[in-house]
């Protein structure tokens, strides 16, 4: 039986290298991964170095890589971007994160190919408009994100949803608006870790970690809240939507639950067996008028379109994140 191929863009990444630990073991599938690696004292290259992938290339090298795999490559799940919320330079930040994906878009539309992407919950900017994944154009072109990440993603959203309705779209097209995703193969991210792996190494030393203080009225300091989900859900809904070809569109992917930063760091603290203990700061200048103080994904558009796993609860999630990597000599999935 001949295996089926996929290409998982930004595959050494976090979510990314979760995704192919995920489809690697399956025995029908071939995953190839295109990314950058860098340095090897980032750890990046540990992200892949557990899982058995059929092939690696440069990302200056996909275009050649998908031409030459043409006939076998099956879906394009496309997890590469420059995912950080506090970029500056605009013009690489919408060239990589909306003028690749829209390139990646139309070649699985001309050569009838499935493409599973990233998009984000930065679209919903500071929440006011609410978390509702509707799939209209309307309502894509009516939110308003806080920062260029948040709005190259939702601007590949509404690319994405007018091609298919003017039926233009591969035939199969599932952008995943990431919430606050954690889990293991993160720590290359710097800034950008979960908060969980940045407090860790304080908690593994019995010291206090530090949240930000709140600077909002309506939230006491340390319950601002959040959607987290744990990296394996995230994995599963993206392993899900490569065996239903039939399901199109963006959804929402969190827990659907909002939790406190404060909740967060007590389960940290209960993971290691220690007493929590907890300082707030001032939150920076800069970020007071960009902050989301609560986020919660509406599930109702996955559920309804078929998927029926339950998430994981942020106790379960940050235990299973603690106990078997984080805490351990090796702690790459």
């Amino acid at each position: 039986m001949s295996r089926r191929l996929i290409l998982v863009t930004g595959g050494a990444g976090f979510i990314g290298s979760n995704i192919v630990a995920r489809l690697a073991g399956e025995p029908e599938l071939e995953v190839a991964v295109c990314d950058t690696l860098g340095e090897a004292e980032s750890g990046k290259w540990r992200n892949l170095a557990k899982h058995p992938i059929a092939d690696f290339m440069a990302p200056s090298q996909m275009w050649a890589w998908l031409e030459k795999h043409r006939q076998e490559v099956e879906v394009v799940i496309h997890m590469g971007a420059i995912s950080s919320t506090l970029g500056s330079d605009v013009d690489e930040v919408l060239a990589t994160n909306f003028g690749l994906s829209r390139d990646l878009f139309v070649w699985c539309a001309d050569h009838r190919k499935r493409f599973i992407y990233a998009s984000s919950a930065a679209t919903y900017g500071d929440g006011s408009r609410g978390f509702d994944d509707a799939q209209d154009t309307a309502s894509l072109a009516a939110l308003r994100p806080l920062n260029p990440y948040g709005w190259s993603k939702a601007l590949f959203d509404l690319f994405a949803t007018r091609q298919a309705s003017q039926g233009r779209a591969p035939p199969q097209w599932a952008g995943l608006k990431f919430f606050n995703v954690y889990g293991p193969n993160e720590a290359h991210k710097g800034a950008m870790r979960s908060v969980i792996c940045q407090i860790w190494p304080d908690v593994a030393a019995g010291r206090a970690v530090r949240l930000f203080r709140s600077a909002n009225p309506a939230y006491p300091d340390g319950d601002q809240k959040r959607d987290f989900v744990y990296v394996d859900d995230a994995a599963e809904v993206v392993a899900w939507l490569v065996d239903h070809a039939q399901v199109s569109g963006v959804f929402n992917l969190g827990s659907g639950e909002a939790r406190s930063f404060r909740e967060l760091a007590e389960a940290v603290f209960r993971a290691a067996g220690r007493d929590p203990l907890i300082d707030y700061v001032e939150m920076p200048k800069a970020l007071e008028h960009r902050y989301q103080y609560f986020t919660q994904a509406r599930m109702e558009r996955l559920r309804t379109a078929g998927y029926g796993r339950a998430m994981t609860s942020l106790e379960a999630g940050v235990a299973a994140y603690v106990g078997r990597y984080i805490s351990q000599s090796d702690p790459y999935r």
